[in-house]
């Protein structure tokens, strides 16, 4: 666990869709739409975090069967997630005036 975790743009744009809805947690469909990203970039952007400790998540209950569709699996950030972030802000704040990376 606690990988390092490479910030490229997408990552940081996944990481705010995740933070736009905390409470809940966020679905992969959700976090796509947020983000226009392919599943095919989303989903190795999602186990990277995952893997690393940054995040967690669980699928939701319910039998497809009744639900009518596939079950969801929603995604939080982890408090070393939050660690993190805070961390990756703080490090910008100099240099950005905290301006150009608004991660909540």
């Amino acid at each position: 666990m606690a990988d390092t975790v490479r910030l490229t743009t997408q990552t940081v744009n996944v990481i705010k869709a995740i933070m736009n809805r905390p409470a809940r947690g966020v679905s992969g469909v959700e976090i796509s739409k947020d983000t226009k990203l392919a599943s095919g970039s989303l989903y190795p952007i999602l186990m990277r975090l995952e893997k690393a400790g940054w995040l967690s998540s669980e699928w939701e209950a319910g039998d497809p069967a009744e639900l009518g569709r596939p079950r969801r699996r929603f995604y939080r950030l982890t408090a070393l997630g939050q660690r993190e972030v805070n961390a990756f802000r703080e490090a910008l704040t100099p240099n950005f005036g905290g301006a150009a990376w608004v991660l909540s």
